[in-house]
């Protein structure tokens, strides 16, 4: 952690430098950076590209080094690739910037596709790196979780021509996935049956106050635990259900109904629990990556909230 930080101090300095450095002190670093480069790899640091002086504007500046912020790493050297405190620490440091929000989304995709033209045609690190970018981008837990950057990714990697046909059929679900039930689309309905048998469908599930939760969850999830207890025993939502400011449908998708009933007790009796009979992960309707999934709602059954954790979902509640 240390060291991401010390080359994040070191990428704003490099923002808010003056650019009329001396030639003598650009011969410096140089020859400093020439030096340090027979060092052991575990001494190595990640190969920034030198920012011409010209470009005296932090804007500027940082529109220059994501261009061009790959052309000197080089993805033939596995061992460099497989050096965590270069490659992987350079790429936590390149997400991080790339998804701060100030660069154009044609300058996110023309930075990506330097990126992926550098690795893609290397093997080794077009594995590495793929997998990288999943960890980081769609995994829910990670710090930089960002379907929305990782859905750029995946389209340039899906016009590769290095990537078989089996890659990109995995490359292309996980984009298809992205791409639904984001906010602002209304999520795709379903039905779910409630412990007494009756039929019922998330269209037609009536949404007190104008806001729906959706709890996609699975009790036999050791994961799921911390997150489910934290809801069932959180006052602020339990009142909020009872003085009728949303409503929460939790919905088992698994298929073990033995299961499912006999859990029923644990949760609230505010809330209002189905089966899907696996409709939805069978169908692949939602994202499942990660329970429980949990999706805010407004009354049309449009996602206001996708796949957000707990803590976000309730700051909304909080609002309402």
């Amino acid at each position: 952690m240390r060291n991401r930080y010390v080359v994040l101090v070191f990428i704003i300095l490099l923002f808010t430098s003056c650019g009329n450095t001396s030639q003598q002190k650009q011969t410096e670093t140089t020859e400093s950076a020439s030096t340090a480069q027979p060092q052991v790899a575990a001494d190595a640091k990640f190969p920034f590209p030198e920012i011409p002086t010209m470009l005296t504007q932090p804007e500027e500046r940082k529109v220059y080094l994501m261009a061009h912020y790959w052309d000197n790493f080089n993805f033939a050297d596995t061992a460099l690739v497989n050096n965590r405190n270069v490659a992987e620490q350079g790429a936590a440091d390149y997400l991080a910037i790339l998804a701060d929000g100030t660069l154009t989304e044609e300058q996110v995709k023309g930075s990506l596709d330097g990126f992926c033209k550098g690795m893609e045609a290397q093997e080794h690190a077009r594995k590495v790196f793929l997998q990288m970018m999943e960890d980081y981008l769609y995994n829910p837990n990670s710090p930089f979780h960002n379907e929305g950057l990782y859905a750029l990714f995946l389209e340039r990697m899906l016009k590769s021509e290095f990537v078989d046909e089996a890659r990109k059929s995995s490359l292309k679900f996980s984009l298809d996935l992205i791409s639904r039930n984001c906010p602002g689309k209304v999520a795709t309905d379903f039905v779910y049956f409630l412990p007494d048998g009756s039929r019922h469908s998330l269209a037609q599930t009536r949404a007190k106050n104008n806001r729906l939760l959706l709890v996609f969850y699975d009790p036999e999830c050791p994961s799921c635990h911390e997150t489910m207890q934290e809801m069932v025993a959180d006052g602020m939502l339990a009142e909020a259900v009872k003085a009728g400011k949303l409503t929460v449908l939790a919905v088992y998708t698994e298929g073990n109904q033995e299961v499912w009933k006999r859990t029923l007790s644990d949760l609230p009796q505010g809330w209002t629990v189905g089966s899907d009979h696996e409709t939805v992960k069978q169908g692949a309707l939602y994202d499942l990556k990660a329970m429980p999934s949990l999706y805010l709602l407004d009354g049309t059954k449009r996602v206001l909230l996708k796949d957000a954790p707990y803590a976000k979902i309730r700051e909304e509640i909080a609002a309402l």
